[in-house]
């Protein structure tokens, strides 16, 4: 399930495990109950190192103690609890970061106003329609390739636009290596029609895809130095006939870019893949009244490989049960 392991980094470094914890917690499941030095055979290590490492876990809540031995909780609960604490710490930085958004609009009329006197006035462009929008990323990009674009779509109606009208120049530029996306999107958009195909086709292409419950705002950054920024905070694209504004000003810049990486912290990867997929696989025959003996065979695997499963979802959607994973991955359209 986690093969990939070896070149992404460890998940469950932003749950506050380091790599050499996340090694033992995996060993501590693995072995159900043990003790220090049947832990630091199987790991290769010194006791002392273990033992270190084994009372970290035990702070984190992720291994409990009893007379000696150690034994892991399950990682649905355990997990569970660190990512629920993580969101609530982000949650926390999100409301400080949209109050400082707050006060952009005033950055913008300070800047404008003012002068640098060795580029001249502070560059504000307006910009009007769809077709400039989009042409204009790809402009930017053969001017400076491979050019990083964050964007962050809200609504239904611009994602259909997107889907429909505009992503294939993207995704051509991006196979071609001039651009290199990374979106978030509302979770609601996937089951739109088409969405499936052009989003498999951009991270097929290279680019990467996150969903919230809820995005704020449509905005984007195009490399370190532009970005676009939309005519009413919070209002969609087609409902202001795509008007927006192009700022060349690299502290905006660096504000969305820190907006976007919050957001992005927070958002969920995509339900497919063949993570995704399988997670989703069980989920859906779950749905249906199966149990893990049914699945397993309809699938074609192990009852341990559809526990394992099980598990993952359960981590992925920060649900405490298969009944709450089942709820939340219906709310997220998993199980359209």
């Amino acid at each position: 399930m986690r093969n990939d392991s070896r070149t992404a980094p460890d998940p469950l470094e932003t749950l506050g495990l380091a790599p050499a914890q996340t090694a033992l917690y995996t060993a501590v499941l693995r072995l159900h109950r043990a003790t220090v030095a049947e832990l630091a055979e199987a790991m290769d290590g010194s006791v002392e190192k273990v033992g270190r490492e084994l009372e970290a876990l035990v702070r984190l809540g992720v291994v409990d103690e009893q007379s000696g031995e150690y034994l892991a909780r399950h990682p649905a609960a355990a997990l569970g609890r660190l990512i629920a604490e993580r969101l609530d710490r982000l949650a926390e930085e999100s409301r400080r970061i949209d109050s400082a958004l707050g006060s952009i609009r005033g950055l913008i009329r300070d800047y404008d106003a003012g002068r640098d006197y060795q580029s001249g006035p502070f560059p504000v462009e307006a910009v009007s329609g769809a077709d400039v929008l989009y042409e204009s990323v790809v402009g930017m990009a053969v001017q400076s390739p491979p050019m990083e674009l964050l964007t962050a779509i809200p609504d239904e109606r611009t994602m259909t636009d997107f889907v429909r009208k505009f992503a294939d120049p993207w995704i051509d530029a991006q196979g071609r290596h001039l651009l290199h996306v990374r979106a978030v999107i509302p979770v609601d958009t996937l089951s739109l029609p088409g969405v499936r195909e052009q989003l498999t086709r951009l991270t097929e292409t290279g680019g990467r895809v996150r969903t919230l419950d809820r995005v704020p705002s449509w905005f984007m950054t195009a490399g370190p130095e532009a970005a676009g920024l939309p005519a009413l905070w919070g209002g969609n694209l087609p409902d202001h006939a795509y008007n927006f504004y192009l700022v060349r000003a690299p502290i905006v810049v660096g504000v969305l870019r820190s907006l976007f990486e919050e957001l992005w912290g927070r958002a969920v990867p995509l339900p497919w893949g063949r993570r995704g997929d399988g997670m989703v696989q069980v989920l859906r025959l779950a749905a249906q009244g199966q149990c893990d003996d049914s699945i397993a065979r309809q699938l074609g695997v192990s009852v341990r490989t559809v526990r394992a499963r099980f598990a993952d979802a359960m981590a992925e959607l920060g649900a405490q049960s298969r009944f709450h994973a089942g709820v939340e991955a219906a709310r997220r359209g998993w199980l359209a």
